[in-house]
């Protein structure tokens, strides 16, 4: 690897990564998380609902909500911008991107942020929130439904102190799914209940799933471009159902490159969405980095 979080991003020390490794900030409950359990059954009762609502027009609320909350959201927000630092918007598009990563409901910016940094943190090793050594269905869907880590945990603050102090990340962090709930609104009341449950449960169901794969795919199937200290891989299958989140290996590699897909063949559509943030004048010191490795190059700076 050739650098850790740690050393690109100076938020949590050495000495706290292994603290944490050995007090087992992830760890296993007996007792099923009840309400999260609910949720993920209710949303998938909807999703199935939803193929017996088919509309053309629903397909396309379906297409625009997916972008607007998987790419827009949870890749290039959540993900490349406030995790990793990958790129520099103003910040009145960073809080709207932020705002779309809250409609793939996989909870508010503190927790999204914190739990993948941790992730990176302690890879594949005692604490990752969903390592696949843990077992394949604890790194998909286990961890939430077992784990404790959960929004609101102060055991993550430490891990997000950049958005800790700023207030408009507290409060959509309290109040996640209001923007979501205002969007299932709006769906239903131009497309009714067909428009509602393509565009909200079954379009939330597939995010999650894709998001997951990435927890628990990518650690387990695909080739290696770089050697890391950890099981990540390319995963052809996820990178394309995701946008390019599936190259993770390289990811892993160079955590903080706003690009994933390193070799020509590895299309990465969230990253020509943060280029044409850039070509746009939106988007500047987008850091990418190559299959060569060596410093990265920062575009638009």
């Amino acid at each position: 690897m050739s650098k850790s979080f740690v050393e690109e991003s100076p938020t949590v020390s050495t000495q706290q990564m292994q603290a944490d490794a050995q007090h087992f900030v992830q760890s296993k409950s007996k007792a099923m998380n009840l309400s999260f359990a609910a949720v993920l059954t209710l949303m998938h009762v909807g999703a199935i609902a939803a193929l017996f609502y088919f509309k053309w027009s629903a397909v396309g609320a379906f297409l625009v909500m997916w972008v607007i909350a998987q790419n827009i959201g949870i890749a290039m927000s959540y993900h490349r911008l406030l995790t990793h630092r990958g790129y520099v918007v103003p910040k009145w598009l960073e809080y709207t991107m932020a705002i779309c990563s809250t409609m793939a409901m996989q909870g508010g910016p503190i927790y999204w942020v914190a739990v993948h940094r941790l992730h990176h943190q302690l890879t594949d090793k005692p604490g990752d929130p969903h390592s696949p050594r843990d077992g394949v269905w604890w790194s998909h869907v286990g961890w939430i439904l077992y784990g404790t880590l959960h929004n609101g945990d102060p055991a993550l603050a430490r891990y997000a102190p950049d958005l800790i102090r700023d207030r408009f990340y507290v409060w959509l962090s309290r109040f996640h799914l209001v923007p979501l709930a205002l969007a299932g609104g709006v769906l239903y009341y131009f497309g009714g209940w067909s428009w509602l449950l393509w565009g909200i449960p079954l379009r939330v169901v597939i995010g999650w799933h894709t998001t997951w794969l990435v927890n628990s795919a990518t650690h387990l199937w695909g080739y290696r471009n770089f050697d890391t200290r950890d099981d990540s891989r390319n995963n052809v299958l996820v990178a394309i159902i995701s946008g390019g989140e599936g190259w993770h290996n390289n990811h892993h590699a160079h955590p903080v490159s706003a690009t994933h897909g390193m070799a020509w063949y590895e299309i990465d559509v969230n990253y020509w969405g943060i280029r044409l943030l850039g070509f746009l004048g939106l988007a500047k010191k987008i850091k990418v980095q190559g299959l060569k490795g060596g410093p990265a190059k920062v575009l638009h700076g």
